[in-house]
């Protein structure tokens, strides 16, 4: 026997016509729909009704047709971290919608805007080379820490996805990373390496160099950074050898930050007379990263570095041979040990590295090590030039058209005297006025006597 309800439900739908039995249906399916919730409130309690609702909805939400594939992105890969899951955890909040909801913001103390991080409560879409992919988040089931995605798309897509999707992924995160990258500056004396903030404000904008050295560098190292598969293909170390030489107060320490900032790459600061035995060398040098700069200074001034054709205490022996390294002084730091880690078999530690070396007496440095693979591109920071003095000062002042007679007069002089960057530089710190400062240096320079050489002390 039917009840009155599912009755009058039963007729209506059997006498669908006109608009009154329509609306008739709507009102008898509406109280149908309230009674069933208010019998399901009822009967069930709070606690199984969340569960299946939770069940349901995990149901329609993770469903995928046939030829859909997922791909569990982890946290976490054999206890070690997953880089894939942090490229993508950067890569999704570039490519969330403005019709996306939900969204975590913040401020961090190294970015100096607004951050904003995908929550993982919608899914994002991202579209490459015409293909479709879809990313959820997947959370810890007892909090809220985030250990995996999930990537999906058309089977179909397999191939592109994990050769070229997957690959734009991770270089994009890693364009994201140097953007954001707090660069370090990293010593050693003695001990192990100890590291701060670079703050050096050098770039090659404000470098007062000459425009065609400038150029020369900045188009090597562009083209050390994209010939990682001709390194592999040749068979060498992926490393590149800078010798900085010149006079004190040329600006090779400002050079060097430039590089690290244009570069992006750390860099090691490393003093060769604090170093003791090959050993501590090659063992400092493991502790370096990839993608840095490291630096050797003052090389002229450690005794195993010069030239080993001028008499010294060693002269009689060779400073590559087994008695000096393994009778005579068997712990001490060699030249052999130095250039082993150049171009020998310890140069297999770590890639894409910069090794730079400064020297205010180049001819003082043996020539095993300045020759090409050691030392690829020999830099000579000399004395200060019109078209490099021009740079300096626009740097320093406001320089305008009525100053070209003045600027003109001191390109004549700098062609007469040598004087370093440095020098000039702390005139033009002296005045604020473009005039008195510029006229200062005029007399400077006039009262130099042409065959002395000005630099600043070290």
């Amino acid at each position: 026997m039917r009840t009155p309800m599912f009755g009058s439900f039963s007729s209506s739908f059997t006498n669908i016509g006109s608009s009154s039995s329509w609306f008739e249906l709507y009102a008898t399916f509406s109280t149908f729909m309230m009674l069933l919730r208010t019998a399901i409130n009822d009967l069930i309690p709070l606690k199984l009704r969340t569960f299946i609702i939770s069940k349901l909805q995990s149901f329609f939400t993770n469903y995928q047709p046939n030829n859909q594939v997922s791909l569990q992105i982890d946290q976490y890969w054999d206890g070690t971290t997953n880089n894939l899951f942090y490229a993508a955890k950067e890569y999704l909040p570039t490519k969330i919608s403005t019709t996306y909801k939900s969204l975590k913001v913040g401020k961090l103390s190294k970015h100096n805007n607004i951050v904003i991080a995908f929550d993982g409560k919608q899914t994002v879409v991202d579209k490459f080379e015409n293909i479709k992919v879809k990313w959820n988040l997947v959370e810890k089931s007892n909090n809220d820490e985030e250990n995996g995605f999930v990537l999906s798309f058309d089977e179909k897509h397999r191939d592109k996805v994990m050769e070229k999707y997957l690959p734009h992924v991770l270089s994009t995160y890693e364009a994201i990373k140097d953007g954001h990258k707090t660069l370090k500056i990293h010593s050693m004396q003695s001990g192990p390496w100890k590291q701060s903030d670079l703050n050096h404000p050098a770039s090659f904008d404000s470098l007062a160099l000459e425009p065609d050295l400038k150029k020369a560098i900045i188009d090597d190292l562009d083209r050390f950074l994209r010939r990682k598969n001709l390194y592999k293909k040749v068979g060498k170390p992926w490393k590149r050898g800078y010798l900085l030489y010149g006079p004190p107060g040329t600006g090779k320490s400002s050079l060097i930050a430039a590089m690290a900032k244009y570069l992006k790459f750390d860099v090691y600061d490393l003093d060769l007379s604090s170093v003791h035995s090959n050993s501590q060398l090659m063992r400092a040098m493991r502790e370096t990263s990839n993608r840095s700069i490291i630096v050797f200074e003052d090389i002229d001034c450690n005794s195993e570095v010069l030239d080993r054709s001028k008499p010294d205490k060693f002269a009689n022996l060779d400073s590559d041979s087994d008695l000096i390294d393994k009778v005579t002084m068997p712990k001490r730091f060699t030249l052999s040990g130095l250039l082993n880690y150049m171009d020998g078999l310890w140069s297999s530690c770590g890639e894409e590295r910069i090794l730079i070396f400064t020297t205010n007496h180049k001819d003082k440095v043996d020539s095993a090590l300045l020759r090409p693979g050691r030392m690829d591109m020999h830099i000579h920071l000399s004395f200060l030039k019109a078209k490099a003095f021009r740079i300096l000062a626009s740097n320093y002042l406001d320089i305008e058209e009525h100053h070209q007679p003045l600027l003109e007069q001191i390109d004549e002089l700098l062609e007469k005297v040598e004087v370093t960057p440095a020098v000039v530089a702390e005139y033009l710190l002296r005045n604020e006025d473009p005039d008195v400062a510029l006229k200062e240096i005029v007399k400077f320079l006039q009262e130099l006597d042409i065959p002395k050489v000005i630099v600043d002390e070290e």
